[in-house]
């Protein structure tokens, strides 16, 4: 016996002895379909492709639950679909992404900030203490669409900031959402290669920089692999190349008793802090995710090397 496919929204009847649609059936089947796709998270997914599709806020959502649907809301809601099916990140699809609380624009030229990130923030934060108001200079190296930047900046009212990438057009999102959340006056941009051309001193630098080995971004889930950028994702054969450049930018750019704190892959440890170290930097223990994997590696000049540096300063 074969098996019954089940449809799409789009190839029900609309009308006439047809189903008639609601948002709570469209849901279900929508859910239905995604979980057979192979999705990891298809109620979620269908609830907010679905209120992207009408305009419609999680509680209105629900208000509207049983109002019928018109033939433009289904085909609106099956082409998201149709995307999603494909593993383009709902993120992606909607164009927008929350970090720190904050929404943050996303497009095809920058990584969607990912949850593990925001352990640089806390880092960041626990480095600063009770400091928060002071004037203090950031350094955001790649920084893609703004989001450590712009989270930092959104905490530290009196912080200045300035934010490189290598891509024009991620440096082009990063401004617009600067602007957005009203932190412009407070960032600059630069299009340049990890640091070049820019001047310290900064007491604070962070970075989540390309660090997968090159060879190992075939085998990554699609909604990586399809849809980062992979200018943003490629470190390199062994994945160490941008903490190769980051630690002979860091000691020039670096003030007396400011902090790198860069990103890591799972199991990068061991071989950043040994760059870093060669590099004259004390490293302090990375701090974990939530899934307990050492995310955020801290480092700072080694007393010889802010000695070194002090003196290198005109009168």
């Amino acid at each position: 016996m074969t098996p019954t496919r089940r449809a799409s929204l789009a190839d029900l009847p609309l009308s006439g002895g047809g189903k008639k649609w609601t948002i709570t059936s469209a849901r279900q089947v929508l859910t239905e379909t995604l979980r057979q796709a192979g999705i990891d998270s298809p109620e979620a997914d269908a609830r907010l492709l679905i209120a992207h599709a009408l305009s419609l806020d999680r509680a209105a959502l629900t208000t509207n639950s049983e109002r019928l649907l018109r033939a433009e809301e289904i085909a609106a809601i099956d082409a998201l679909a149709a995307r999603r099916r494909k593993r383009e990140p709902v993120s992606r699809i909607l164009g927008q992404r929350e970090f720190w609380s904050l929404p943050l624009r996303v497009s095809k030229d920058v990584l969607v900030p990912r949850p593990d990130t925001e352990t640089l923030v806390e880092a960041a934060l626990d480095f600063i203490g009770v400091a928060r108001d002071r004037p203090l200079r950031i350094l955001d190296i790649g920084t893609g669409s703004g989001a450590l930047m712009l989270a930092l900046l959104s905490e530290l009212k009196n912080a200045t900031g300035v934010a490189t990438d290598i891509s024009a057009a991620a440096i082009e999102v990063a401004r617009g959402n600067a602007k957005h959340l009203g932190l412009s006056a407070r960032c600059g941009f630069v299009v340049c290669d990890i640091a070049a051309g820019v001047s310290g001193p900064f007491d604070l630098i962070v970075s989540n920089p390309p660090y997968i080995e090159h060879g190992a971004i075939a085998a990554l889930d699609p909604e990586v692999r399809d849809y980062d950028p992979a200018l943003a994702l490629d470190g390199g054969p062994d994945g160490l190349d941008a903490y190769r450049a980051i630690a002979d930018e860091a000691p020039r750019l670096l003030a007396p008793g400011g902090r790198l704190i860069v990103e890591l892959g799972a199991g990068q440890e061991p071989a950043v802090r040994a760059l870093f170290t060669k590099a004259g930097m004390t490293v302090a223990d990375a701090r974990p995710d939530l899934a307990g994997i050492p995310r955020a590696l801290s480092a700072s000049l080694a007393p010889q090397l802010r000695h070194d540096q002090d003196a290198m300063r005109p009168a």
